[in-house]
């Protein structure tokens, strides 16, 4: 009896642990180019019984489904900025986790956080593709209510979203002259997350990445000799370059940090450089501290350490 009492009082030690982790799952780490292995800037967060994702790019709703995460269990969709890319697989997550079938029947609006204009981006998506809901509605019985937004765009930084214990809060970042620009800060169960969204070097970033459990960060780097090139000149005008992110995680010491939405650049007869390429560009400007190259699907416990695993399937190689 006393060794059945411990086995349930083990379980619900081990439950316990689990609901008080944060998970990060790396859906997309590419940039605008259409690449199997790398889908469109997109990272899902799972913490206190919630699924949220920030951004949606090419390829979003094929990931989820990948790892049998239906699209309709997607509780609200973070948008940092209004660049097509971090947007594209956005329609598709809306209309297709509607649907019937069971990696879809959404039942309730979808809901929608990011900035000024979000909004007009969710009222064009229904009036674009109104024939579709009508029909849909109509002749096959789908709610009306599962293909409706709840949209909140970001009047000013601070928490955006409160619930289960789990907080987001959305600072401004430099993407240049795109603005606003946001990343996000996920806090639950005394565990922190960062996401840069596309930025240069910012303060606002620092500030709030300090220190943190995890820092998921973009990147941008160019094959040698094309640094003066205009094109690659305006990219490092927005992202961060090795340069400015050795110096972003110098100062904000991340317990761990993941790169992501890889901006490679190249020409023809000069490729563009590897992701392992561009973080050992990163680790040539003196930083030492842990720093990982991410795939697709890679997914980052934050439980009692920080755990970085491999995807459990590969993504699909490029053509």
């Amino acid at each position: 009896m006393k060794q059945w009492i411990a086995g349930i009082a083990g379980m619900l030690l081990s439950v316990s642990a689990w609901s008080q982790e944060i998970k990060v799952t790396l859906l997309g780490t590419g940039a605008p180019i259409p690449l199997m292995d790398r889908q469109g800037p997109a990272t899902l967060v799972e913490a206190g019984g919630k699924r949220l994702l920030f951004d949606a790019g090419r390829g979003v709703s094929q990931r989820l489904w990948q790892l049998k995460k239906p699209l309709s269990t997607i509780d609200a969709v973070f948008i940092t900025h209004l660049h097509s890319d971090h947007l594209v697989g956005l329609p598709d997550l809306w209309l297709t986790g509607w649907l019937q079938p069971e990696y879809g029947r959404r039942q309730t609006p979808l809901r929608l956080i990011g900035p000024e204009k979000i909004s007009l981006l969710a009222q064009s998506l229904k009036a674009g593709f109104a024939p579709d809901i009508a029909y849909r509605s109509e002749k096959e019985g789908l709610p009306t209510a599962g293909v409706d937004f709840s949209v909140t765009e970001i009047g000013k930084t601070g928490a955006v979203y409160e619930e289960s214990g789990l907080r987001v809060t959305a600072f401004e970042v430099d993407h240049g002259v795109v603005k606003p620009a946001y990343g996000y800060r996920i806090d639950f169960a005394g565990k922190s997350v960062v996401i840069s969204g596309d930025t240069t070097f910012a303060p606002a970033l620092i500030e709030q990445a300090r220190g943190v459990d995890l820092l998921v960060h973009e990147v941008a780097a160019a094959a040698p000799g094309l640094r003066e090139n205009a094109f690659v000149k305006r990219q490092f005008e927005y992202h961060s370059s090795p340069e400015s992110l050795a110096r972003t995680l110098t100062q904000a010491r991340p317990k761990a940090a993941v790169l992501t939405h890889f901006v490679l650049l190249g020409s023809p007869t000069n490729p563009p450089p590897t992701p392992d390429g561009a973080l050992a560009e990163v680790r040539a400007q003196g930083y030492e501290g842990p720093l990982t190259a991410g795939v697709d699907l890679m997914e980052i416990t934050i439980g009692a350490e920080v755990a970085i695993r491999a995807p459990t399937q590969a993504p699909l190689t490029r053509p």
